[in-house]
């Protein structure tokens, strides 16, 4: 991922981490609407293709619907000013956190997915963070801290804390740790870590 996002610039690509078919059914059709092309590069995983938290209705790809570039908290959480914590995530690591939010109970912490990276949606992310006047504000991601999108995003993210009159002013990284190598080549050992950056996100 942090490969084509250092490529970035001048709106050159379209770069997308989507969480639900009916999101990558628009970035397709988008895609194909356009009077211009441009390259699409979408890092979604094949796991998701059978996952059964990453579905959609036929209502969210019918008309009146679109791309969704963020997507804000979905579940029946604590009202937003008694909200702790936002977590911003992109790609499959939210139904992780998603999965382990609700076995736990947690209701001060709200998850709000980044859906395309590239070009950054500022306007989208500037609303779905505006709600949240106590909470701080942390990514969490897969990869390494040197890999992924954090580097990307970091000082987008904190862009947009400063427009916003809230708490939180900076976004601070949950994850993996800095690393040589994209993948631990350890089942058991990924396993471990997953469900500790998981925890941690949620705090």
């Amino acid at each position: 991922i942090e490969r084509y996002l250092q490529l970035c610039a001048e709106r050159n690509m379209w770069v997308c981490n989507l969480t639900t078919p009916a999101n990558y059914f628009h970035a397709l059709r988008r895609q194909l609407h356009r009077n211009f092309r441009k390259p699409l590069i979408i890092f979604t995983p094949k796991s998701l293709l059978r996952h059964r938290l990453a579905v959609s209705s036929l209502s969210d790809m019918a008309e009146g619907s679109a791309f969704r570039f963020v997507i804000p908290e979905t579940d029946a959480i604590a009202p937003p000013d008694q909200v702790k914590r936002v977590v911003i995530c992109t790609g499959k690591v939210y139904y992780d956190l998603l999965q382990t939010r609700r076995e736990k109970g947690v209701t001060d912490v709200a998850i709000v997915r980044l859906e395309q990276l590239y070009p950054f949606p500022i306007r989208s992310l500037t609303a779905a963070l505006a709600p949240y006047r106590n909470a701080e504000v942390v990514w969490c991601q897969e990869e390494p801290e040197n890999m992924g999108g954090w580097w990307f995003a970091d000082r987008r993210i904190e862009g947009v804390l400063k427009t916003l009159d809230i708490a939180a002013k900076r976004p601070n990284y949950v994850g993996r740790d800095a690393a040589a190598s994209p993948a631990t080549g350890l089942t058991r050992t990924h396993n471990e870590q997953q469900a500790a950056l998981v925890a941690a996100a949620l705090g």
